[in-house]
Formats: structure tokens, C-alpha cells, sequence
């Protein structure tokens, strides 16, 4: 896979990307027409430029620059050259090449790509009252098949509304934040005294004052996991321990092979590998198999102990059906581990490869939590550098590669029609790293998102830049969850370490349907 050409000269202070990503700056490029020639056209990029034809008017669909007319050959093409495991380089190369706007089809799946906010905002303003987004076919395929009830992250129209405004009352509003923060907040402190004993045990130094350079990753997959279960099924399952126990070790692993195992299989005939027993959908449908028969045990677990939590919120309203509430918190856990894991990953690592951003911060942290008499809530509003952080880590090292929606009109983007029911698809990763959205794209600076995020902005405004858990009513179920989970985690962290790196060289990253290391960090834990 190659890598762009574009030559960046870092800010003084904060380090961040070094490897020539300094974001997509459209330039001068071979532009691949409707007509299936080549072009050489000058493709500006300050805010996108919108392309009319000779006579003035909408240009159609088809004179979008795309990637290739056959969708078969591009698969080729991509599992030739290895392209999804950096399907989020290929697309920052696209925009570079193509300009603002292109279309991809790539084998079933056929999709238009924009990266400029002002197109954003005028997709997300039409999205009408039951916003559609791309569904994950071998995720339906399964419960179809398994016969099992879908979650809200498989639904659409009225039927998605109904279930989803429920579930927000118990995992998106400000009464259910506050009844889950302390839970959260008592499995962060629960890590971190971990964490000490083990800096105790195996680190080096004088004592109290000991470090420890490991790769944290199955410690934080362990916090993510217990965190996770805390507030979702409100129980502990001690994770923590010497010796994990082999169901929770099965259920990380599921996730793992759930992740891997998707992306192929959206852009193939799933059913046909339904139906010939193809070792990729067995794999898939075994790892949701593991996943939903831990959500059955621990509803189970519920009915004998009573457990609080999301579950017991949503049992004891009784609002939802049991195969309903069975397929949400499936969902939830599944979308929970990972996605909040391998965030954390990256914030370690450029907390401590840019140790100045990390004494900001933790000063912040440390002021806040002592006026805060112990109160995580409080604790956590007091220090906005910390909510920067997190936006900053997900700016630059998005979870998921896109945000997409259907379009339920007749669109304009780019001065090119869009037919309704046409798949956009919003790139995370080259949109985080865009000069034209972003200055100095490539450094690791949190302030950029106090101060209502007018900081570090090159366009007006600051409106649909920071979309890592989605937007509007379609955005991330545990959006609430998942950011708690990880400023808490981080603040007890920076309150007990101080942060350092073995190597600042950039992480090199790897697309599953998620974006993660190829390789985790490896961070260094000193005791303060």
C-alpha cells in the first residue's frame, strides 16, 4: 500500500504523525472520469470546489470520479493488495487523487465518499426522522438465521425509533450518566491499583518510586471488558484476578474474530457463503454465537441475583421484550470491549510520547479532582482537557473508518446530484487528518477542542468535524458509556503514572472493521 507524498513540516511542541500522513491535501491529480478515461485536472482543495458542467448546470451522478466501474475487479484488486487492512490509507490516497467526493464499488457494495464538512452537514441535515445508515448484512444474516430478535444497530425506520428511544433513557440521558459513573469509576480505580501492584512486583527503582515498561493492551481489553459488564449487566466478574476466568477470555476472543471476520463478508454473497458452509461465515456465526450465549448467561445470572445495571433497568421497566433487551445488550457488549480498548491504547501512547501535553493535563486532572471532593462527575467537568483528549485520540485514530447514511432524497454534494437511497459514506480517518479541516493536522493537541473547539480550525465554524460516535438521533447507543469509561480510566491513570514511550515513532495502524496497532505501544509506568 502505498503512502501519500505530501511533505510536512511539525509545529514546535507536540509530536504527532511523522510518516508523510499530514492529511489530505487535494491537489493536482489524474482524475478518473464517468467515461472511464483519464483526466489531468487540477483538483483544489481550501473547502472543496464545486465541479459545474459546460453549461452551468448540476452535473449527474455518473461524472463523479470513482475508483473503477467493476465492483468484482475492484475486490480483486483490494484482497490482491491487501487493501482492507489499510482500507483507512486507501481512502486518505483517494481523496488525494480524486478530490473531495468519489464513488467506490466494491463487490456488492457500492458507495459515494465525502470528507469536506460543509458536505457532512448537508448530508446530516436531510437525513429526516428515521436516519438509515449502512446495515452490517452477515450481522442480520446471523439473527435471521439463529432466529434471534435484532438490536438497534440492525434497525431501521418507526420499529429502530420506538426501541431506540427507549434505550437512550437508560444509557444516553443525564439520570442514567450519573447512576453509572460511580460503576465505572470503581473499576478505573480497581485497574490502577493493579497497575500498582504490578509496577510494585516486576518493576525497577527504589521502591514507591518503581517503573514498569510493558504492552498494557491485555490489561486494558480486561478493564473494558469488566467496565463494560459493570454498568451493562451490573456485575463484577473479576477480571482483575491472577487468573481470568476461560469464559471471559472466550468472549474477548469472540469479539476479536466477530471484527476480523465482518469486513470480507459485507462485500461478498454472504447467503451463498451461508448456504456452502464456507469457513469465513462459520467462523462469523461461532464468534456471535459465543457472544450471545455470554449475554444469556449473564440474563440468567439476573434472574437469580438481581443485579442493577442497564439490564436491570430494562427487565424491571419491562418496556422492551426479553428478546429485545437479549439482542440490545448483546450489541452493546460487543460494541463496548474493543472500541473503547484500543482508543485507550493510543491515548497512552501519545500522552506519553508528548510528555508536556500530558503534564497539562494532569495538572488539570489533579486540580479538578481534588476540588471535586472525590466525585467523578464533578471531577470529570472540571477537566475539559480531558474530554479533549479523548476527542483528539478519535480525531486522529478513528474507531470506525466511516459514518454513513442513506439518502432518503435527491441530493445535492459537490455540485453532483445524488440519487435517493445512494450509500455516503463519511471517512473518518482522512477527514482527522485534513489540512483543510484541521491545522497542523498531524499534531497531538487536545487544546484544539476547548473552548467550544475553535481552536486549530482552518474553516468556519467547527460543525461536523468530531463524528467518531456518529451524529444525531443515529449516533453511537453507548456514546455516554464509552467516553465516561475512558476519561475516568485516564484520569486515575494520570493521577497515579507518570507516562512515557519506548519509541515516538508513529504507530503503524491496521483496518479490521475497526482501526487499531499493528503492533501495540509499548508504555512505561512510573509511579508518582
Amino acid at each position: 500500500m502505498s503512502t501519500r507524498v505530501t511533505v510536512c513540516v511539525r509545529a514546535p511542541g507536540a509530536r504527532g504523525s511523522r510518516n508523510l500522513l499530514c492529511g489530505v491535501t487535494l491537489r493536482r491529480a489524474l482524475c478518473v472520469t464517468a467515461a472511464g478515461t483519464v483526466v489531468d485536472e487540477k483538483l483544489e482543495g481550501r473547502k472543496g470546489v464545486r465541479k459545474k458542467g459546460v453549461d452551468g448546470q448540476v452535473r449527474s451522478f455518473k461524472e463523479i470520479p470513482h475508483t473503477g466501474r467493476s465492483g468484482w475487479v475492484n475486490l480483486v484488486k483490494f484482497w490482491r493488495e491487501d487493501r482492507f487492512r489499510q482500507l483507512h490509507k486507501h481512502m486518505e490516497r483517494t481523496f488525494n487523487a480524486l478530490g473531495p467526493i468519489y464513488r467506490e464499488h466494491l463487490g456488492t457494495q457500492s458507495s459515494v465518499n465525502i470528507i469536506l464538512p460543509s458536505d457532512i452537514g448537508e448530508l446530516f441535515r436531510s437525513e429526516g426522522l428515521h436516519p438509515e445508515r449502512m446495515t452490517l448484512q452477515p450481522w442480520a444474516t446471523h439473527r435471521e438465521t439463529r432466529h434471534y430478535s435484532k438490536g438497534v444497530f440492525l434497525k431501521n425506520g418507526e420499529e429502530w425509533r420506538v426501541d431506540r428511544l427507549l434505550l437512550n433513557k437508560e444509557v444516553m440521558m443525564s439520570a442514567a450518566v450519573k447512576r453509572f459513573l460511580p460503576l465505572l469509576d470503581e473499576v478505573a480505580r480497581d485497574f490502577c491499583r493493579m497497575m500498582q501492584a504490578k509496577v510494585e512486583r516486576e518493576g525497577r527503582g527504589e521502591e514507591g518510586k518503581r517503573s514498569l515498561t510493558i504492552d498494557p493492551s491485555p490489561d486494558i481489553f480486561r478493564f473494558a471488558l469488566e467496565a463494560s459488564c459493570n454498568v451493562i449487566y451490573g456485575e463484577r466478574i473479576g477480571l482483575f484476578s491472577s487468573s481470568p476466568s476461560l469464559e471471559s477470555q472466550k468472549f474477548i476472543w469472540a469479539v476479536e474474530q466477530m471484527l476480523v471476520t465482518t469486513p470480507p463478508l459485507l462485500y461478498l454473497p454472504h447467503r451463498l457463503l451461508l448456504r456452502i458452509g464456507a469457513p469465513l461465515w462459520t467462523q462469523h456465526a461461532t464468534a456471535w454465537d459465543h457472544i450471545f450465549s455470554h449475554a444469556e448467561a449473564r440474563i440468567q445470572r439476573w434472574y437469580q441475583r438481581q443485579y442493577s445495571g442497564v439490564l436491570g433497568q430494562l427487565m424491571e421497566k419491562g418496556q422492551l421484550s426479553l428478546d429485545l433487551i437479549k439482542a440490545n445488550v448483546t450489541e452493546m457488549m460487543a460494541g463496548g470491549v474493543d472500541t473503547t480498548a484500543v482508543p485507550l491504547q493510543f491515548a497512552l501512547f501519545e500522552l506519553g510520547r508528548n510528555p508536556e501535553v500530558q503534564e497539562r493535563v494532569r495538572q488539570q486532572v489533579r486540580a479538578s479532582w481534588e476540588q471535586a471532593g472525590g466525585d467523578p462527575q464533578k471531577a470529570l467537568q472540571g477537566a475539559p482537557l480531558l474530554k479533549g483528549t479523548i476527542k483528539e485520540i478519535l480525531r486522529l485514530y478513528p474507531v470506525a473508518t466511516t459514518v454513513q447514511r442513506r439518502t432518503i432524497k435527491d441530493t445535492i454534494l459537490q455540485n453532483y446530484h445524488i440519487p435517493a437511497g445512494t450509500l455516503v459514506q463519511v471517512c473518518l480517518y482522512p477527514l482527522g487528518r485534513s489540512a483543510d479541516v484541521f491545522a497542523a493536522p498531524q499534531r497531538f493537541e487536545p487544546d484544539r477542542w476547548v473552548n467550544n473547539g475553535e481552536k486549530g480550525q482552518t474553516v468556519e465554524g467547527s460543525s461536523f468535524r468530531s463524528l467518531a460516535f456518529g451524529f444525531g438521533a443515529r449516533q453511537c447507543v453507548g456514546r455516554r458509556i464509552a467516553e465516561n469509561e475512558m476519561q475516568l480510566l485516564l484520569m486515575h491513570i494520570l493521577l497515579s503514572f507518570h507516562l512515557s514511550v519506548t519509541s515516538s515513532e508513529d504507530i503503524k495502524t491496521t483496518c479490521t472493521l475497526i482501526l487499531q496497532p499493528e503492533t501495540p505501544p509499548r508504555i512505561t509506568f512510573r509511579k508518582l
